[in-house]
């Protein structure tokens, strides 16, 4: 009897997913099992966004390439892994390019602060980031205990939500649970970020969008109080935003 129910969730685990398995405080992906049965008005970003997983290494175990296009009715199979591109030349310059402006951000506070204050804004990884809010910050990045894969910061019904940087909307919608109504914004191959529990969403899927421009409306979906919960991953995996938000 002991061995039952592990047997049972081998057996059932595999064919598919539970919706529970799309509750972000419930499970911390990437999840490597079962599969996804695309549904209409679903794209590769939002699956891989979902499961926790980079879209182009879910793509290519899928036998997919870009424009990663899906069809209502296509399973993706969540338990192959594929493979995501090595980072570029350009990529590694961009690199070097950031320890060299963390090591100068070694310099004392005050010249830092100003610095940052005129510009508004800080370069990582070769995307120039700004705050997607004023607000304050009521929770940061976890990893464990209550996990929080970004920040919380709070404001105020119909406030103002701005990109963070420039990129391409890929997913405008509700369809995430946990997430209310939520934006994911691709800024360049490794590069995403999320805006989530907005009132109103004011750009489009497929929309390029440019740093500091107003993409939505603060708000409450999927939560209970008015906040903007807001992530940054990369390849797929969430990172902790104020390592590269400029400070404030």
């Amino acid at each position: 009897m002991a061995l039952f129910w592990p047997l049972l969730l081998i057996l059932v685990l595999p064919g598919c997913n539970t919706s529970a398995i799309f509750n972000d405080h419930l499970y911390n992906p990437p999840v490597h099992w079962g599969t996804h049965v695309v549904k209409k008005g679903e794209t590769l970003y939002r699956i891989a966004w979902r499961y926790g997983r980079d879209y182009r290494e879910l793509g290519r175990a899928n036998g997919l390439s870009p424009p990663w296009t899906i069809k209502p009715g296509q399973v993706i199979r969540l338990d192959r892994r594929g493979s995501v591109p090595t980072q570029t030349r350009t990529a590694s310059r961009s690199q070097s390019s950031d320890s060299v402006s963390r090591s100068r951000s070694t310099q004392p506070s005050r010249a830092r602060s100003s610095s940052r204050s005129s510009q508004g804004s800080q370069t990582v990884a070769n995307v120039n980031w700004h705050w997607p809010h004023g607000g304050t910050v009521i929770a940061g990045y976890s990893t464990s205990g209550k996990v929080n894969k970004g920040i919380d910061i709070a404001g105020s019904p119909g406030d103002a939500v701005k990109a963070a940087a420039d990129g391409s909307v890929v997913y405008a919608g509700n369809g995430l649970l946990g997430y209310g109504n939520l934006i994911i914004v691709n800024h360049n191959e490794h590069y995403l970020s999320a805006y989530a529990h907005n009132r109103k969403i004011l750009v489009q899927e497929g929309e390029d969008v440019k740093a500091g421009q107003v993409i939505a409306e603060l708000g409450s979906t999927g939560t209970d109080r008015p906040v903007l919960h807001f992530e940054i991953r990369k390849n797929g995996n969430p990172v902790d935003p104020s390592r590269y938000l400029p400070g404030r």
